[in-house]
């Protein structure tokens, strides 16, 4: 062999010998134009109709890795579907403001209009399953996720502007009655007129979602509305209840029971077909987005409770204000990763926007999260669709299919090892958010001592069980760094004098060898 062909068989870049096996995947997808067929561990794949035999007509051997994976990765694909919001399709596109927010808000992306933020919409059937048809009448969800410099934030909303109940705690009970008879998996309009009748706080709703609103076909012609009450913060410290529209830029279409019948059979998937179809022509949506703004102390004053889902605020005391368009224009590169997985979470807020007490959306900060978690795993924000373009840097580590856990080996606060890092934010000191209960703050107790009781136990133990504590302490304590193990002595000594010094004599006996 030449010398030309022996560095030939090495890679430039680091030294390790190149793989000259003709039947590699690297070396056939090398002599092909298209990507060849291989395993998830990348090994080529040679033949996908034929698993491996004992002779011509024997059984399946274990052995077959290629039918083995093939198969069991088919028996996964399927994740939960949602409780509620289980059919959906959605797309991305980009929000500009028409002003800076500042007077209301310090969230970055309602500051600049030069600066575009990218969104994901999903829109979704709330009660009916994956194969629902998309004009079955239902209140419907508009969900979107904006994508902003500060994290992500969440508008879970729907495409009516009210609820059905006002407190989280009755949610699985007005699903529960919407959804399939347990007993016979048909839906049952005695369990829907049962669960309504007694629940005269539905009837706001029900004028809402028998109305023209409650058939749509068409999302371009459908309305977002965040129904919860949000609180926007602006750079002084003062607060703001929001509420949030999303105001389609096309006529409304009419479709009564009896169409929405027919089209539930000739095409149920047409609101979804359409919404695809459009802006594969590159013809995009438009939503202006508004917000009503209302004063806190201005609650008492109204003859409702603002925070209520199943009230609107009227336009004529609080008008809504024109924030900026959203423009959606392009589809999903890959349905069940763009828009299966991706996790919309009310809990998810920036810096300038708070909860309000608004009953259903506490109970859906925790509600909504606690579903990703159970639906695509504890580690669903690493997802690429869920993943917001802020860096992010904490202590989460392991759990199904982590891939970003944080880099170093310190993963605990407060340390001293990797000098605290991830730093705790700055965040504005002004007061948090007042209740007749007191205001919402981040405390430690008044009353702390850390040292009294601990004087105690240690001056209870019997000399003998002081020396085996101060023997197991300093065995420890000695494979630790000095600045460490100073720190803890000094604690030690605000206990007792004795202790302290007990532990620094084991400390140097282990230290010297003297003592193993």
């Amino acid at each position: 062999m030449t010398k030309e062909s022996l560095n030939s068989s090495r890679t430039p870049s680091d030294g390790h010998l190149a793989d000259t096996n003709p039947n590699s995947a690297q070396t056939l997808a090398a002599s092909c134009s298209q990507p060849v067929l291989t395993l998830s561990q990348g090994a080529p794949v040679s033949d996908t109709a034929s698993s491996q035999t004992l002779g011509q007509n024997g059984p399946v051997l274990l052995q077959d890795v290629d039918f083995i994976e093939k198969l069991a990765h088919f028996d996964r694909e399927r994740i939960p579907e949602r409780v509620v919001h289980a059919k959906g399709s959605g797309a991305f596109g980009t929000f500009r403001p028409y002003r800076s927010m500042r007077d209301y808000t310090s969230a970055a992306f309602l500051q600049d209009p030069s600066v575009s933020t990218r969104f994901l919409i999903r829109f979704s059937t709330v009660i009916g399953s994956k194969g629902s048809p998309d004009t079955d009448r239902d209140p419907r969800g508009f969900a979107v996720k904006f994508y902003t410099s500060q994290g992500n934030y969440d508008v879970v909303g729907l495409s009516l502007p009210v609820f059905f109940i006002r407190d989280a705690m009755q949610f699985p009970d007005f699903i529960h009655s919407q959804k399939p008879d347990p007993c016979t998996n048909i839906k049952n309009y005695a369990h829907v007129w049962d669960f309504f009748s007694l629940t005269p706080e539905s009837l706001h709703q029900l004028m809402w979602l028998y109305s023209d609103r409650g058939i749509v076909k068409d999302f371009a012609k459908m309305d977002g509305f965040g129904v919860n009450t949000f609180v926007w913060v602006n750079g002084k410290g003062e607060r703001f209840y929001v509420k949030y529209r999303f105001t389609a830029q096309e006529p409304f279409d009419i479709i009564d029971r009896k169409e929405g019948k027919r089209l539930a059979g000739q095409d149920p998937d047409i609101a979804v077909r359409t919404l695809h179809r459009r802006l594969a022509l590159g013809d995009p949506i438009r939503y202006e987005f508004q917000v009503q703004i209302m004063k806190p102390e201005m609650a008492d004053q109204l003859s409702f409770d603002p925070l209520d889902d199943t009230k609107i605020w009227p336009e004529d005391q609080f008008p809504f204000q024109k924030v900026g368009m959203m423009v959606l224009n392009e589809n999903p590169k890959n349905f069940f990763t763009d828009i299966e997985q991706a996790a919309f979470c009310p809990a998810n807020i920036v810096p300038g926007i708070e909860f309000s007490a608004d009953k259903m959306l506490q109970g859906r900060t925790f509600s909504y999260t606690d579903t990703q978690r159970y639906r695509i795993g504890a580690n669903f924000a690493q997802l690429p669709v869920n993943r917001p373009v802020s860096p992010v840097a904490n202590d989460q580590q392991d759990g199904y299919m982590a891939y970003k856990n944080p880099p170093g080996c310190v993963n605990y606060k407060p340390n001293s090892l990797d000098r605290n890092n991830p730093q705790e934010a700055p965040m504005p000191c002004y007061p948090g958010m007042r209740y007749p209960g007191g205001t919402v703050q981040r405390s430690v107790l008044e009353k702390t001592d850390d040292y009294s009781q601990a004087r105690t136990r240690y001056r209870s133990l019997p000399d003998a069980e002081k020396a085996r504590l101060a023997d197991a302490i300093g065995w420890e304590l000695a494979q630790a760094p000095m600045e460490i193990r100073k720190r803890q002595l000094d604690l030690f000594a605000k206990v007792s004098a004795d202790l302290a010094n007990r532990v620094s004599r084991e400390i140097y006996l282990f230290e010297t060898g003297r003592k193993g």
